[in-house]
């Protein structure tokens, strides 16, 4: 369910600011889950639904870079932009910016190779950066590094247990009779594309269905319990990157601009909640 100025709204009758099919199945799973979504206005619904965007596209993106798939012990990376550690940790180089970093994995996907877990925080520090814009990534991400599930401080992840998975979150896939020689196949973190959609690196987009299938190819002799989703659900806190998107727009509005955005917003009443478009 999704409430919008403490009213419950028809998932689709909501008009957006952009038009996308994507965010429509979005908007429609948020509709069909018990749980309410709640947003303040229309703008910060926007914002998440514009959110969950960007991190599917950093997804797909990731998907077609080049990045291989490995273990901690075999992972390499641009040493232009990152140094490697002993441990398979990428530490930003002192002269390089945090958005170029990151850029990098997507231009030159060749020269990187990392497990899931890393694969993942690429993806929300990638979404993050095509939200805010360079200036005000480079301001929160001072010496970023990538390993594992560790990330900076200013990376707002939300965690929550459930099974309202949408378009967007990252979930995990577990394997729980993982061959011992073979740990890095004792789970899957995925980035959920759509309906029965997924991309996990290292096995690519996929079903559900095929995650499993092909976890279950990567368990001990005699296993006794297949893989199987999770419970696990790992999104973007957007309503903290919201704020930086409005500091970039005052940043780089003209003197008196913003007051002229305001005055042409227009002023919409829906029974009783009132929506600024």
């Amino acid at each position: 369910m999704i409430k919008i100025n403490q009213q419950l709204v028809d998932a689709k009758q909501i008009q957006l600011g952009f038009s996308s099919g994507r965010a429509a199945e979005i908007l429609l799973f948020m509709g069909r889950y018990r749980n309410v979504y709640e947003f303040d206005s229309i703008e910060e619904l926007e914002f998440e639904v514009e959110t969950r965007l960007r991190i599917m596209e950093a997804a797909f993106k990731l998907h077609k870079s080049g990045a291989q798939f490995t273990t901690f012990d075999y992972s390499k990376c641009n040493p232009q932009f990152w140094r490697l550690t002993s441990e398979g940790a990428f530490i930003l180089q002192p002269f390089a910016l945090p958005h170029t970093a990151i850029e990098d994995i997507y231009i030159n996907g060749k020269l990187y190779a990392f497990e899931c877990a890393t694969a993942m925080v690429i993806i929300f520090y990638k979404a993050v950066l095509d939200l805010i814009g360079a200036k005000q990534f480079d301001r929160l991400f001072r010496g970023i590094y990538l390993f594992d599930w560790e990330y900076h401080q200013n990376l707002a992840l939300r965690f929550h247990q459930g099974t309202d998975y949408l378009p967007g979150d990252c979930l995990y896939f577990k394997n729980p009779d993982h061959h011992p020689k073979t740990p890095q196949w004792q789970g899957e973190n995925a980035i959920m594309l759509g309906e029965n959609l997924f991309y996990g690196h290292g096995i690519g987009i996929t079903t559900k269905e095929g995650i499993i299938q092909v976890l279950n190819t990567k368990r001990k002799p005699n296993p006794v319990q297949s893989a199987y989703l999770t419970r696990h659900i790992i999104g973007l806190e957007s309503s903290y990157f919201r704020q930086f998107t409005l500091a970039a727009t005052r940043e780089n509005s003209m003197p008196g601009e913003q007051h002229a955005l305001q005055s042409n917003l227009i002023v919409a009443e829906i029974g009783t909640a009132t929506y600024l478009l």
